[in-house]
């Protein structure tokens, strides 16, 4: 099911791929969601919860995997790749095409206000706290708190948000 506010954007060169299997897509008010953004439901049960005043901007790529879940005024910058799965790949006797989904990390979960620098990767079991701010081409993975900057592959801690 796919939920958009009647006050946010979709750009029509968007691309928002339902479920088959009930997988929820929410879009809150006032959110703008920009050319060439995918956001699809694959790779395992959870929902895509994009709160109020976010700004997803060009060729951000969101799957639902194991859920995403975005705060307020959440800011995506272009090329954002928020990637909630993983395959499983313990098997050698079997393309790992086709061992499916590896266990949930637990999804990801961006709370309040929130920026997101070009081309940074977030991945299953990542919690962002309320202001905090990841640097362009990060790869973030686990607990970052409220009010830092974090950057790097993988990402680290640089600074505290004064």
């Amino acid at each position: 099911m796919i939920e958009i506010d009647p006050s946010a954007v979709v750009s029509l060169d968007a691309r928002i791929h339902g479920s088959t299997r009930g997988t929820r897509i929410k879009i809150g008010a006032g959110t703008y969601i920009y050319d060439f953004v995918v956001i699809r439901a694959v790779g395992g049960n959870g929902d895509v919860e994009i709160g109020p005043g976010c700004h997803i901007n060009p060729h951000c790529t969101l799957y639902s995997g194991n859920g995403i879940k975005m705060g307020a005024y959440v800011l995506l910058a272009p090329g954002v790749s928020v990637v909630p799965t993983n395959h499983a790949t313990a098997r050698r006797d079997i393309e790992i095409r086709h061992q499916g989904f590896a266990p949930s990390k637990g999804g990801v979960t961006i709370e309040d206000d929130v920026w997101i620098g070009s081309n940074a990767v977030i991945l299953d079991g990542t919690h962002i706290g309320r202001g905090a701010v990841i640097a362009a081409g990060a790869v973030v993975a686990g607990e970052i708190p409220p009010y830092e900057v974090w950057g790097g592959t993988p990402a680290r801690f640089i600074k505290a948000r004064p």
